[in-house]
C-alpha cells in the first residue's frame, strides 16, 4: 500500500473519530439539560447534600467506620475493601485521568439556584471522582459481602446521579467514573484475594479426644488481659466471659489470670492433674497454652478471647459455645506446629514466626501503647519502622543475606505477598516461608512499586518457598524474634522446622468461620 493511501486511511479514520466524539458530546450535552431542566418533587433538598456529604470519600469513610465497629469480620473485611478500593479510585480519577482529559464542567445556566452546589468544584470534569469512589466502595463492599453491597448499592446510585442533578458533571462523566471505580475495585483482588468462606482444614487426630460432658476434667485458664475481641457477641468483660463458661461448662476448673498474676505460673497450675487444658484469650495467650498442651500431651480446647483471635478463626472455632459443644462431644483435630530450635532448647509456633522489622515495629508498639493505645501506637510504630528501619544481616541456608524482614507461617498463608492474613489447611506438613532481601539498590522502592503493580512473585527483592525446615545462622545483630506476635530473645543460631499433626486440639463437627 503506498504512503499516499496510508495517509489518506489516517487522516478518513481520524475524521471519523472526532465525528464519533462530536456526536457523543452532543448526546451528553442534551442529556444534562433535560435532566437540568427535569422536576423532581421532594429531591431538591435531599439530593444536593447527599452529593456535599460524599465529598472527599466523607460519607463512604464514616459508613466503613460502622462496618468496622460493628463487630462482625465479614463487615470489617468489607469496609477494608470498601476504603481500599476507594482510594485507588480516588487516585486514577482525580490525580490521573482529569489531569490527562481536562474537560470543562457544564454550564450551569439551565440548572435551578435551589439545587447548585454552595461551592461550586474547581478541578476538571471527567471522569467523576465522587462516581468513581461511590461504585468502587460499593463494589468492595459486594466482592466480601453481596448483602452489604446491595444495601450501598442503591445510596451509590443515588450519589451518582446526584452530579448530574446539581450541575457538577456530564452524565458521561458520571458512567466513565462508574466504571472506573468498580474497575479499581475489581483489581484489588490481584493484591489481597476473598477469602474462602470455610475454615481451615485439619487432620483426624491421632488419638482419641476425651468427650467431656460438662467439662468435667477441663482446666480453663481466662487471660483478662487480652484484648478486646472482635468477634460478633463476644463479652469483652472477663467477668462475662467467666460466667458464659460457668453456664456452658458447669464442671470445668475455670481461673482467671489477672493483670498482677504470673500467666505461665497459672497456665503450668492449671495443667496439672487436668485431661485437658482450655484457654481464653488472644494469640499469643494461645501459644502459651499450646506450649504447655504438647509438653504434657494434654488436647488443648481454644476458647477465642482477643483481639484478633487469628488460630481459633482459621480453626473454626469461632465462638465459646462452638468450642464447649466440641468439648462435650470428644469433637478434635491434630494441627501442625512450628518449631524453633536453639542449642538445647525450642519454642513452638502455631501461627507465624518473624525476624526483622515486624519484632521491631511490635517494640515500638508496646512502648506507646499504655500512653496511645494498642490502634494508635501501631500505626505511629509503623511510620517509625517504615522511615528508619534498615535491613538485618543473617545467613539464610548457608547463604549470608541482609534481610528486611524473614516471615514463617505454620501452614501455607493467604494472600500471596506481604499481607499474609489465613490459612486453608492447618495439616499440611510445610513452612511457608517469605522473605525481603534488603541487599538490592532501592528495595524498599522496588518492593513497594512490586507490591502495588502485583508484580511481587517476579521481584528480585521478594523470595518465598515452602519448606520442611530451614537454618538460620549468624544472628549477632538480631536482638529479637516474635512467635505468634510475642517478642522473645533471639539467639545466634536456630531452626525451623514444621512437626506435623504435633497438637491435638478440640474442633467442631461442622466448624465456621463468622
Amino acid at each position: 500500500m503506498s504512503p499516499v493511501l496510508v495517509g489518506a486511511c489516517m487522516r478518513s479514520a481520524q475524521r471519523g473519530s472526532r465525528a464519533l466524539m462530536g456526536r457523543i458530546a452532543e448526546l451528553d450535552s442534551r442529556l444534562f439539560t433535560r435532566v437540568a431542566r427535569a422536576r423532581l418533587r421532594g429531591v431538591d433538598v435531599w439530593l444536593p447534600r447527599l452529593s456535599r456529604s460524599a465529598n472527599h470519600g466523607v460519607l463512604w469513610t464514616a459508613s466503613a467506620g460502622l462496618l468496622a465497629a460493628s463487630g462482625d469480620r465479614a463487615a470489617r473485611r468489607a469496609a477494608l475493601r470498601g476504603v481500599g478500593s476507594l482510594l485507588l479510585a480516588s487516585a486514577a480519577a482525580n490525580l490521573v485521568a482529569k489531569s490527562v482529559t481536562r474537560r470543562q464542567r457544564p454550564l450551569l445556566n439551565d440548572v435551578p439556584l435551589v439545587r447548585r452546589l454552595a461551592r461550586q468544584p474547581f478541578t476538571t470534569s471527567f471522569p467523576s471522582g465522587h462516581s468513581a469512589s461511590a461504585a468502587a466502595f460499593a463494589t468492595g463492599l459486594a466482592l466480601e459481602s453481596p448483602a452489604l453491597g446491595a444495601i450501598a448499592a442503591p445510596v451509590a446510585g443515588a450519589v451518582m446521579a446526584s452530579r448530574v442533578y446539581v450541575g457538577a458533571h456530564y452524565p458521561s462523566d458520571v458512567i466513565a467514573g462508574a466504571a472506573l471505580g468498580a474497575s479499581m475495585a475489581a483489581l484489588t483482588l490481584r493484591w489481597w484475594p476473598r477469602r474462602a468462606d470455610s475454615p481451615a482444614s485439619a487432620a483426624r487426630p491421632g488419638v482419641a479426644v476425651p468427650a467431656l460432658p460438662r467439662g468435667e476434667g477441663l482446666s480453663v485458664v481466662v487471660n483478662s488481659r487480652s484484648g478486646s475481641s472482635l468477634l460478633p457477641g463476644f463479652d469483652a468483660d472477663p467477668d462475662g466471659v467467666v460466667a458464659e463458661l460457668r453456664e456452658l461448662l458447669p464442671a470445668a476448673d475455670i481461673r482467671v489470670c489477672g493483670h498482677e498474676d504470673d500467666l505461665a505460673k497459672v497456665m503450668a497450675e492449671a495443667a496439672e492433674g487436668c485431661r485437658a487444658l482450655g484457654v481464653c484469650g488472644g494469640d499469643g495467650t494461645v501459644h502459651l497454652a499450646a506450649s504447655m498442651a504438647s509438653e504434657r500431651g494434654l488436647p488443648l480446647a481454644v476458647f477465642p478471647g482477643g483481639t484478633l483471635n487469628h488460630f481459633a478463626v482459621d480453626l473454626g472455632t469461632h465462638s465459646l459455645r462452638s468450642t464447649a459443644e466440641a468439648v462435650e462431644a470428644g469433637s478434635g483435630a491434630a494441627v501442625d506446629v512450628g518449631r524453633v530450635s536453639l542449642s538445647g532448647d525450642s519454642h513452638l509456633f502455631l501461627n507465624t514466626f518473624s525476624l526483622g522489622v515486624y519484632p521491631e515495629l511490635v517494640c515500638i508498639r508496646e512502648k506507646l501503647e499504655k500512653r496511645l493505645g494498642k490502634w494508635p501506637a501501631l500505626a505511629v510504630a509503623l511510620v517509625r519502622v517504615l522511615a528508619t528501619a534498615e535491613p538485618v544481616r543473617m545467613e539464610v541456608a548457608g547463604e549470608p543475606r541482609q534481610v528486611w524482614l524473614l516471615f514463617a507461617g505454620n501452614g501455607s498463608y493467604d494472600p500471596p505477598g506481604l499481607a499474609p492474613s489465613h490459612r486453608s489447611a492447618l495439616d499440611e506438613g510445610k513452612l511457608d516461608i517469605r522473605v525481603v532481601d534488603g541487599s538490592h539498590p532501592f528495595a524498599r522502592t522496588r518492593l513497594v512499586a512490586a507490591f502495588l503493580s502485583g508484580t511481587l512473585a517476579r521481584s528480585r527483592v521478594y523470595r518465598a518457598a515452602r519448606l520442611s525446615a530451614l537454618d538460620l545462622t549468624s544472628l549477632h545483630d538480631i536482638t529479637h524474634m516474635s512467635l505468634d506476635g510475642e517478642i522473645v530473645e533471639a539467639p545466634d543460631r536456630l531452626r525451623l522446622s514444621n512437626a506435623a499433626r504435633g497438637l491435638t486440639v478440640y474442633r467442631p463437627e461442622r466448624p465456621a468461620i463468622p
